[in-house]
Parts: structure tokens; sequence; C-alpha cells
């Protein structure tokens, strides 16, 4: 994840993913309302993985988490698949 325009992507866990958008856990500190970009990696088979490039922005933040990490909701605007090789 990363704010949308940022040069470095950052590792969370997603918490639950549907074709509306997607919740994860952060450090970053994402405000309602700010463009975000996402990477999703796909289970494969195949040695190539595939990636989905997704843009959206944050509708939710919230700290109810054991970890203390902002749990984040984000919609789903765009996306294109990427390869990687």
């Amino acid at each position: 994840m990363r704010p949308a325009g940022a040069a470095k992507f950052e590792t969370c866990e997603t918490r639950n993913l549907s074709s509306g958008g997607v919740l994860f856990q952060s450090q970053t500190a994402f405000e309602v309302g700010d463009p975000i970009e996402y990477r999703i990696t796909l289970p494969s088979t195949a040695q190539d993985a595939v990636e989905l490039l997704c843009r959206g922005k944050v509708i939710r933040r919230s700290a109810k988490d054991t970890a203390d990490l902002p749990q984040v909701a984000a919609t789903l605007e765009r996306y294109e698949f990427v390869r990687n090789k």
C-alpha cells in the first residue's frame, strides 16, 4: 500500500478483499479521502506471479485491532494486471 504518488510501497496485511475494495492493516497514517495505490498478489501455480495494481481512496480508518494497528478500508476504482518475472 502507498499513498498515491508515493515512491515506495508498504507491506500490509489484507484482512478482507471484495470487488468493491480492500480492508487492510497499516502503520501509515492514511486519512479518509486520501487517494491510495495498492498491489495484491494473486495465488498462482505458475512461475510468474500475477499482481493487481489497484487505485482507490480511503473510506474508513479504525484503530480497533489486537495489534493496535489501524484497519483501513479503501475502494477499488481502477486496476490493471501486472506480471512479474
